[in-house]
């Protein structure tokens, strides 16, 4: 795994700086401490730093070609490498290593901007091509490894593995982007293409960018889609053993390594069918690392025992304090952006283990998208049954009469938590799923910004993001659907976000199995009902792995990587919360209606309402905001005005 970072100029050949792009490079030393490379021509520069996983003599980068005219750098794994190098070898190309850095070179030159199309695995890379006066950026299928750029007023391209890559060019348009805001408020992320700046954007996941010297920098491409056509005819059995193949398969791509590897073992069903695969293929113990926690209420660590036990792994763990909180500083710094995602704590104490033991830990990410496994999806094939019975013009006035009048009862047992339910049903289907997955919702968030701030938005709503990505679905099917929307937004934003720069601020490469991509392509060619059959979510998954993992490491209820937020914002962070939400930091934005957080942190306070979430959501936005120089161009209360 590594960082890298560059700069391009779309109108003439000027020399770059130096000591800029030296800058751009070191403040991602984390991400490669092994080596740093760069390399400067007229009109680019490229950097890279290294965290050397495979060749280690040889895979030294910016990488080039025979000639020298086509340089590389690359952040990832093309796991399938070993299969391209003869095929272009039989095309005439020449490898001067064993690395799967040189694969792209070569690939770029044989077939162009399809060369994506060969490569499984997960990747960013910039591709710098002297003949053809061409730098082309690519981001894998899935979205697993970032990319962020900037086009600048000047004509000047800068791109970095990270946010705070750019940041270091002078010229960046550091102003905050009020949509950005609004989907962060919305989701606890930015969406892709947006970044927290107007003048920063993120390449979206299967997405390639080509720009040519003399030319305006045109909008990104879509190379892939997953398509859920849920048309496979194959039977129940044969489903089964087709997923154990395939599962065997990536994790034994994923298994490469010529450094120390292991995996996360959480003790959920996720991460203990990938380490009972890797067991499988191994001669050796299985490396497995856990995060233990002092509260019973959020520690899983007896079932990833029982996994480690029956696999005979070497097993870590280590024990987290339940009142963890003194990462919530660091955290602001690691992700460059507001990111509200709370399990991003253990997640972090985790790799930290891991990084001890092992340089590559093989994790479960991605397997409640494609196979059906968020407890949200069943609920909402519930509401879907629903809503087909009525139509929305029905259903609008009457359950959105209902939501608004009926009390919200965080308090009451689920059953007699209907408020939510009526707010659903008065919705369509992809407006429903995102009021379910919202932090603070619609009414939240609009009794939340100022007046002026509202005024900036023009109306502006992260419920887009959603709107966007469903008309690309194409497919009507409720299950479908929401994994559909899950795929392009939560797993990218949140979930791959999360572990690549917990793990990246830890020098250890996480590798994926279950975002395979031909594993993906087939899981949404299956039915439905192969996913979630009545209550029971990940069935064909669960199946699969009966006769490798306990019963109640299969069949108990989903618990999840969280932490105890509500006690410790009436506890241990009561004070930090308060100063925070009532303190100048959140005041001087000009965003927020004073009055909205202070009731936020009274009736939280005061047990009257569990506004955890939301507390946290802004916890993190104020410490963004101190830890960060992105304010330096705050947002000005002339633009709020509008």
């Amino acid at each position: 795994m590594c960082g890298i970072a560059g700069l391009f100029h779309t109108r003439d050949k000027r020399e770059f700086p130096r000591d800029l792009l030296q800058r751009m490079n070191d403040i991602q030393l984390h991400r490669g401490p092994d080596e740093g490379g760069v390399h400067f021509e007229p009109g680019v520069a490229l950097g890279h730093r290294r965290l050397s996983i495979i060749d280690l003599s040889t895979g030294q980068q910016p990488l080039f070609n025979e000639d020298g005219s086509v340089a590389v750098v690359f952040n990832g794994e093309i796991y399938n490498y070993r299969e391209l190098v003869p095929e272009l070898e039989r095309c005439g190309h020449r490898f001067h290593t064993r690395s799967d850095t040189e694969v792209i070179v070569h690939a770029w030159e044989q077939w162009g901007e399809d060369c994506v199309q060969r490569f499984r695995g997960m990747f960013a890379f910039a591709l710098w091509d002297r003949n053809r006066n061409t730098l082309f950026l690519a981001r894998d299928r899935l979205g697993v490894k970032p990319l962020h750029y900037a086009v600048l007023a000047d004509g000047t391209v800068v791109f970095g593995s990270e946010l705070k890559v750019l940041m270091q060019h002078p010229a960046l348009d550091r102003r905050i982007d009020p949509c950005a805001v609004e989907e962060y408020f919305a989701l606890g992320y930015i969406a892709e293409p947006r970044t927290i700046f107007e003048g920063a954007k993120k390449l979206g996941p299967a997405q390639t960018l080509t720009i040519r010297r003399g030319e305006s920098v045109p909008a990104p491409k879509n190379y892939w889609d997953v398509r859920f056509t849920l048309d496979n005819p194959i039977g129940l059995t044969d489903a089964l053993a087709e997923l154990t193949e395939r599962l065997r398969e990536s994790v034994r791509l994923r298994m490469i390594s010529d450094v120390p590897l292991g995996a996360f073992l959480s003790g959920g069903v996720d991460s203990s069918a990938v380490v009972a695969t890797m067991a499988g293929l191994s001669t050796e113990p299985v490396n497995t690392c856990s995060i233990a926690f002092d509260d019973a209420l959020f520690d899983e660590s007896e079932f990833a025992r029982k996994v480690a036990e029956r696999y005979q792994t070497s097993h870590y763990v280590e024990t987290v304090q339940s009142d963890d909180i003194d990462l919530i500083d660091t955290l602001a710094a690691l992700y460059d952006e507001p990111y509200a995602d709370s399990s991003a704590i253990p997640t972090y104490r985790v790799c930290q283990l891991a990084r001890k033991k092992v340089t590559v830990a093989l994790s479960g990410d991605g397997g409640d998208e494609s196979f059906g496994g968020y407890r949200r999806y069943r609920l909402h094939m519930m509401e879907e049954k629903l809503r087909a019975s009525l139509p929305l013009g029905v259903r609008r006035p009457m359950f959105g009469m209902l939501g608004r009048l009926y009390p919200k009862a965080d308090w009451a047992p689920r059953v007699f938590r209907a408020k939510t339910t009526f707010q659903a049903l008065a919705r369509d289907s992809v407006q429903a799923y995102f009021h379910s997955v919202s932090i603070l919702r619609d009414d939240m968030r609009r009794r939340l910004y100022s007046s002026g701030f509202k005024a900036q938005l023009a109306g502006y709503s992260a419920l887009d993001v959603f709107r966007r990505h469903g008309e690309a679905a194409g497919t009507d099917d409720p299950l479908a659907l929401v994994q559909y929307l899950d795929l392009k937004t939560y797993l990218v934003g949140d979930i791959n976000t999360k572990v690549d720069r917990a793990s990246m601020a830890h020098s250890l490469e996480v590798r994926e199995p279950l975002m395979d991509h031909p594993l993906v392509e087939w899981l949404a060619t299956l039915p439905s009902g192969f996913k979630v059959k009545g209550q029971e979510g990940k069935y064909l998954f669960k199946k699969a792995m009966e006769p490798l993992l306990p019963h109640d490491v299969l069949y108990r209820s989903k618990m999840g990587f969280s932490v105890p937020l509500a006690r410790w914002f009436r506890g241990p962070l009561k004070q930090r919360v308060r100063d925070a939400m009532l303190g100048e930091t959140l005041a001087g934005t000009g965003l927020f209606n004073p009055d909205y957080l202070r009731h936020l942190v009274d009736a939280h306070q005061s047990g009257v309402r569990d506004y955890s979430a939301s507390l946290w959501t802004l916890l993190m936005f104020e410490a963004f905001l101190r830890h960060s120089d992105a304010f330096a161009t705050p947002v000005e209360p002339a633009r709020l005005a509008g």
